[in-house]
């Protein structure tokens, strides 16, 4: 199980999605979680075996979104699910290997605490900044509020929502040890240089 640092969402990258997961790899990313959100399946499973690869023996755990049947057939280190769609427990039933990460995204306190109780691994909080990632986002958390959910969780939680190298220190001020990104690197023409900025600032910090 990871426990902080990057979790590293990748969806449209302009470097590419091999490059872009190789750079991860390389940096020791501890979590890459693959969403693709258009295209046909073929390609989808075409990616998703190539990152899987990719991963395999490293550090770097290998989540899919959203798709289970994905996920078990490229023999991935985790699925992670928004609130509508299948729930922890029906993807536990199907997935009956007690190994794998099983994550849910949450917008407030409500479900954040639900998602413990379902026996997800780890939820995603947010979005805590606004956002250009999603058409229709959830309403924006704030850092100050997800910080008051975070004390309230015995399980990890990962930051998600418009953060980049500016909201490092406020993350690291409210206990945050994980935090996912998109943009920062998705549209770097260099997500290698992106990525080490991002572990840069982080491993600077005190915890």
């Amino acid at each position: 199980m990871f426990t902080q640092g990057l979790y590293l969402i990748l969806s449209e990258p302009v470097a590419g999605y091999l490059p872009t997961a190789q750079a991860a790899v390389d940096a020791q990313v501890p979590v890459l979680q693959l969403r693709i959100k258009t295209g046909e399946t073929e390609e989808k499973k075409a990616i998703a075996s190539e990152i899987r690869a990719l991963t395999a023996g490293t550090k770097t755990h290998f989540i899919i979104n959203d798709d289970l049947a994905l996920a078990m057939e490229v023999d991935a280190d985790g699925l992670h699910v928004g609130q509508d769609d299948l729930s922890i427990q029906t993807a536990r039933a199907q997935w009956n290997q007690p190994s794998k990460l099983i994550g849910l995204s949450t917008h407030n306190l409500q479900q954040a605490l639900a998602a413990e109780e379902q026996g997800a691994d780890y939820i995603g909080l947010g979005p805590i900044y606004p956002t250009q990632s999603k058409l229709n986002p959830d309403p924006t958390i704030g850092i100050e509020a997800a910080g008051q959910i975070l004390s309230s969780l015995s399980i990890p939680a990962v930051a998600i929502g418009g953060i980049g190298l500016d909201q490092m220190e406020a993350l690291s001020a409210e206990q945050f040890r994980s935090f996912a990104v998109i943009g920062a690197v998705n549209q770097a023409a260099d997500p290698a240089l992106a990525i080490g900025a991002l572990q840069a600032k982080w491993k600077s910090l005190a915890f």
